[in-house]
């Protein structure tokens, strides 16, 4: 996390600790890492001067292992940091983020760090969407082309042995100047794989930015829906896991998991509204998931993904359609049980439950579904 600039263009205003919704700007960057799955530690570069004040600052998350100081060009800066990290394996991967990135979302986080798995090296763009004009003297002077072109954002992804390779052609303290570790590579042939950006990926750079970056990160009038639904038969043995309880007396449900409908429909409406996808695409079921895991560590899984992507749950409406057991007893385990998964109050979440009035096979005691519904806010 490259957090060592002179904020020159901000007015007097030193961004990497200005306050924004209540918490300096640099702690909502390393907070969206923090909650970030992939991220196993951050090493926090800054200048010198700013070291002892940001290693002892009481904001600052578990994962960050170091404080070093950088230099006076960002390549030296990211040099430093990596030097930090210099019992990283060759294939591990390592991302260079600026501080000034708060809104980062745990979507681009994860999708840098798959393609870096997978190519080597990898940054997210955006498609540069204005006409661009060539300017000089307070006069155009002729249109750029923009197809073929993009804005780089970051986190920038590059294997650790690949890093230390180009280091080796241009080191970091050499007259060559890097905008980005992505030119970097560029310069040694290196190619660098691309995957989708995101417009709200802005980087604060400007005083107008702090306002911006403030009011998302507020979430003023922010809020999504999903729905999630999800159904499985009867399958052999007892002990029936389903709204995050085990009814023992109960014939489970048959899945790759312990069949848990309704917490998996309450996954996918979180997904949904997240926009993240759905429960199969993030746990498939297959080999990388585990058989009969427990569906209160997927829905754990979800939240931290959504939490990590910007979002928290304000609600939950679960309706459950089974003949077969009768739960009205058990219909308030379940909403406390959810409501302590999502860190919701009670009345946050509600669970109903349907006999399916002898329709389909839910109605003829042969499966169970359910029905989700969840909104989210922006985390403020």
């Amino acid at each position: 996390m490259v957090a060592a600039g002179s904020s020159t263009r901000m007015a007097g205003t030193d961004k990497v600790v200005a306050q924004v919704a209540g918490r300096p700007l640099l702690a909502w960057t390393l907070s969206a890492f923090e909650n970030a799955p992939d991220v196993e530690r951050i090493v926090l570069v800054t200048s010198a001067d700013r070291v002892a004040d940001l290693a002892s600052a009481t904001w600052l998350p578990a994962k960050v292992t170091a404080v070093v100081a950088g230099g006076d060009r960002r390549q030296t800066s990211v040099a430093a940091g990596v030097a930090a990290l210099s019992d990283a394996a060759d294939e591990r991967v390592l991302l260079v983020h600026d501080g000034a990135r708060p809104l980062v979302s745990g979507r681009v986080i994860a999708e840098v760090v798959r393609a870096t798995q997978e190519h080597g090296a990898a940054i997210p763009v955006i498609p540069v969407a204005e006409t661009l004009k060539r300017v000089g003297g307070g006069l155009v002077h002729g249109t750029v082309d923009r197809v073929g072109l993009a804005a780089a954002q970051t986190p920038q992804g590059v294997r650790a042995g690949i890093l230390r390779a180009a280091y080796g052609r241009f080191p970091p303290d050499g007259p060559a100047t890097w905008t980005d570790e992505a030119s970097l590579l560029e310069a040694c042939t290196i190619p660098v794989h691309v995957v989708p950006g995101d417009p709200d990926n802005l980087k604060v750079t400007l005083p107008a930015d702090l306002a911006r970056v403030g009011a998302a990160l507020a979430g003023t009038g922010v809020v999504r829906t999903g729905i999630g639904h999800d159904s499985h038969p009867f399958g052999p043995g007892t002990g029936l896991a389903l709204g995050g309880i085990v009814i023992e007396s109960a014939p489970r449900l048959h899945g790759h998991s312990d069949g848990d409908v309704a917490l998996h429909a309450i996954c996918d409406a979180l997904l949904g509204a997240a926009g993240l996808g759905d429960l199969g695409r993030v746990f498939p079921a297959g080999p990388a998931t585990p058989a009969g895991i427990g569906s209160r560590t997927l829905l754990g899984e979800v939240r931290r993904l959504v939490e990590a992507d910007g979002w928290r749950a304000t609600s939950v409406d679960v309706t459950i359609v089974a003949a077969r057991p009768k739960l009205a007893t058990h219909l308030d385990e379940m909403r406390a049980v959810i409501a302590d998964l999502l860190g919701l109050g009670p009345r946050a979440v509600n669970v109903k439950a349907s006999s399916g009035n002898l329709d389909g096979p839910d109605g003829a005691g042969r499966s169970i579904s359910a029905l989700a519904v969840a909104s989210l806010e922006r985390r403020a």
